[in-house]
């Protein structure tokens, strides 16, 4: 009895003095679950599964950014460096060397460019009347060559070939090209206009023509570009609004005006902005057609040329600055507009 009574009262303190030991000296079910800890789950458990996943994430947002840091330095360098550079010469009389000595002179060289108004505000109209025209004629013939191919065809391949011609090649080829194509004496453009009763044209040698042939040269270059960037938005339109309105009766005019056009105005807002923009900064056309000041009576001397002139043929680095300076707002005030205007027609 005095056994048996010792053994009760070991069994029932142990418990209380060291629950383990005597869950695993009893071999019970406490054995199998003691070791086992919150804190300490295994890799099957629904804690760790809940935790890889942000670990994951986490790991591949930094060394994402990791890979990325060099190339962004690199370009953020690239760009902020000439705008700095830029914009402090445009602050500086410097003139004959970019190293020369300088002196600050505030505000003066925006002054001096804003109130030329035989160079400065001539070929901001120039700027003007060129990008204009030429963007408009290129939506307008690329929208309805766009319209014209949207549905396949026997040899719409060959077509498309032909038009990405005109994108492979550079610039300056084609002003050299069009430059003997549209020659006063020799070119074929006025043997063409011979042959159809027309008298022969100067072209690029008249101060009156030069603007519209350079725009219509830009024109041949730049709608197929249009053209492509449409018809992809046009692929990409369902069939259903347009079905509705030709079982409704609508013409094609109208199934184009009220259906096809709201549904394709965020394509065609991007291709202008992108255009628009580009048209802006035209350059190696100008200069490979009209050489330096645009002509000998500055007749095509746009912004850019403008700028040139003053950088390398009169080596004013300060007012040259100041002039891109004011031709970077005006790109920005453009960008800005054409986003609104077009943001407010599309919504």
């Amino acid at each position: 009895m005095r056994d048996a009574k010792n053994a009760t009262t070991s069994a029932t303190e142990a418990p209380a003095g060291n629950p383990a030991g005597a869950a695993t000296a009893s071999g019970g079910p406490t054995a199998r679950t003691a070791g086992t800890s919150p804190g300490a789950a295994g890799p099957g458990s629904r804690g760790s599964r809940g935790r890889a996943p942000r670990t994951f994430e986490q790991a591949n947002r930094r060394l994402k950014w990791a890979m990325l840091a060099p190339a962004l330095a690199f370009v953020g360098l690239m760009i902020v460096f000439p705008l700095v550079f830029t914009l402090n010469l445009s602050f500086t009389d410097a003139f004959g060397a970019v190293n020369a000595g300088k002196n600050y002179v505030g505000v003066q060289n925006f002054l001096d460019a804003l109130g030329d108004s035989r160079r400065f505000w001539p070929a901001v109209q120039r700027t003007v009347v060129f990008t204009v025209g030429a963007v408009v004629l290129e939506t307008v013939l690329g929208l309805a060559l766009a319209m014209l191919m949207r549905k396949p065809f026997r040899g719409m391949r060959w077509v498309r070939t032909v038009l990405i011609v005109p994108l492979l090649t550079t610039p300056v080829a084609i002003g050299i090209l069009w430059l003997l194509i549209l020659d006063p004496s020799n070119g074929i453009a006025n043997h063409l206009l011979s042959s159809l009763g027309l008298p022969p044209q100067e072209f690029l040698g008249s101060v009156s023509q030069s603007l519209p042939t350079l725009m219509l040269i830009d024109v041949w270059q730049w709608t197929p570009m249009m053209t492509l960037l449409l018809l992809a938005g046009l692929t990409t339109l369902p069939e259903e609004p347009e079905e509705a309105a030709l079982v409704d009766g609508a013409g094609g005019w109208q199934r184009f005006r009220y259906v096809i056009l709201p549904m394709l105005g965020p394509t065609l807002a991007t291709a202008l902005v992108l255009r628009a923009v580009d048209a802006l900064k035209t350059f190696d056309i100008l200069y490979a057609t009209k050489g330096a000041g645009g002509g000998s009576d500055f007749e095509a001397e746009t912004l850019n040329v403008y700028a040139y002139g003053l950088t390398f043929d009169y080596q004013e680095y300060g007012l040259a600055s100041a002039v891109l300076a004011l031709f970077t707002l005006f790109i920005i005030g453009v960008v800005i507009l054409l986003r609104r205007r077009t943001g407010r027609k599309t919504a």
